[in-house]
């Protein structure tokens, strides 16, 4: 299969960045300076004491040099990709999308004050529905695809410039249809998704005990073509930035670790911990996969090492005795912001534990409810769910800046926001789905 190709391409490349990272952290260790050699160790999940031949990276990259100068005198490029043909011709560049980069310094957090900023104006559009409930959303990396997971236990697959064509007060094309793929493959309810960050690979996570893999280069698949089974209803899911590992979060308290290529599973070696006892609501890996966070029915958030997979930070009762609902890592992974369902949203500091932030005059006590920063992390976004509407704080200040009517018949049970442009989704108790667009 097609995919199958690709999917391997990738964990190929995936091998060799690991070699690459392990002569870098070889070759620092070779000229003392062990300090670099740490940082790029835990940064890349590479073992600190690895060995290789003395000066194996001057080698190779010596070696690199003269191949491409001989290359270049005989007019070839050594520069393509070997994933620049992956996927379909709908999906070409999948994955190469670079980020805002204007993103919030946290590390002022405390010492602001003052008027907040303005969160821009936007509008909204019914895009699709579901059966039932709509229950979880997730962007790809490059922001040009989101899907959506049901009740239903159906999958939603939308192509966002298709999404905006439809929203267009003229569209001269006729009607169009921002569902590019609908995937029927699980038997009970889905709980979250993910996007491989190279591949076109959607997996999904859900109480039927299983994450599934469906292929979305091919216009006709409908059921996914790999399964890992575990032992558990799958609450969260969430790849390793290089794509190599995912990790689940399940009623089991601790996190589940797969190795994508052979589906082993491991767990940290402090699951005996008195404290781990509760089901995880949400896990996320952090932009490096150096870590990764979680959070717990119990009302805490956890810090683990994405290397050894210990728990090395744990924050009990970070929203109370109720649950935590969602956490996620700020841009440069000084930061966690939490949700929870006390009716708080909270920013953490990874280092030392200590809360810094709360983002208060949201009531959410009955739904899954996440909260989120905008791609800029200028704004928080979260629900209210007795008046039904979508609460906006400046990160900074904590200010609410605006309340807005979600539209939904009822609150949304799930907002995610786009990780390239001022554009989120909010998915219903009323089946459906809606997209919000920035407005200048």
């Amino acid at each position: 299969m097609a995919m199958d190709s690709a999917l391997e391409q990738a964990l190929q490349e995936a091998k060799l960045l690991r070699q690459v990272n392990a002569l870098i952290v070889s070759h620092l260790r070779e000229n003392a300076l062990n300090q670099a050699a740490t940082a790029v160790a835990s940064a890349t999940m590479t073992p600190l004491n690895v060995e290789a031949q003395p000066n194996r990276l001057l080698q190779l990259v010596a070696k690199g040099l003269a191949a491409e100068k001989e290359a270049a005198s005989r007019g070839v490029s050594l520069s393509a990709s070997p994933f620049d043909s992956a996927g379909s011709t709908v999906l070409a560049g999948y994955g190469s999308a670079i980020a805002p980069t204007n993103a919030v310094d946290f590390g002022m957090v405390q010492d602001v004050k003052g008027s907040s900023k303005s969160f821009l104006k936007h509008e909204t559009r019914h895009v699709s529905e579901h059966k039932s409930v709509a229950r979880c959303a997730r962007f790809s990396p490059d922001g040009r695809f989101v899907a959506t997971g049901s009740t239903d236990m159906s999958i939603k697959l939308f192509e966002i410039s298709k999404v905006k064509q439809m929203m267009l007060p003229d569209s001269k094309d006729g009607p169009v249809r921002p569902v590019i793929r609908t995937f029927y493959d699980h038997v009970q309810p889905i709980n979250d998704l993910d996007f491989h960050p190279q591949t076109p690979v959607l997996i999904s996570g859900a109480k039927d005990n299983t994450i599934k893999f469906f292929d979305f280069s091919k216009t006709v698949a409908r059921r996914a073509f790999r399964v890992i089974q575990d032992t558990h209803n799958v609450r969260s899911v969430s790849f390793h930035p290089s794509g190599e590992f995912i990790l689940a979060g399940t009623d089991h308290p601790i996190p589940h670790l797969y190795d994508v290529t052979t589906f082993q599973c491991y767990l940290s070696a402090n699951a005996q911990e008195p404290n781990l006892s509760s089901a995880i609501n949400q896990v996320r890996y952090s932009c490096t996969g150096s870590m990764y966070v979680t959070a717990s029915k119990d009302g805490s958030i956890r810090v683990w090492d994405g290397a050894t997979a210990q728990c090395v930070r744990t924050i009990i009762g970070a929203h109370g005795l109720t649950e935590a609902t969602s956490a996620s890592f700020t841009k440069d992974q000084r930061y966690i912001l939490s949700c929870g369902k006390d009716s708080t949203t909270k920013l953490w500091e990874v280092g030392s534990g200590r809360l810094v932030k709360q983002y208060l005059g949201a009531v959410h006590t009955q739904l899954r409810c996440q909260a989120v920063f905008n791609e800029t992390e200028e704004f928080v976004l979260s629900v209210d769910e007795p008046s039904n509407e979508i609460v906006v704080w400046d990160a900074l200040t904590a200010e609410t800046v605006l309340r807005w009517p979600s539209n939904h018949i009822g609150p949304p049970r799930w907002l995610e926001h786009s990780p390239t442009e001022g554009a989120f989704i909010s998915c219903g108790t009323d089946r459906s789905v809606r997209f919000w667009k920035e407005t200048p």
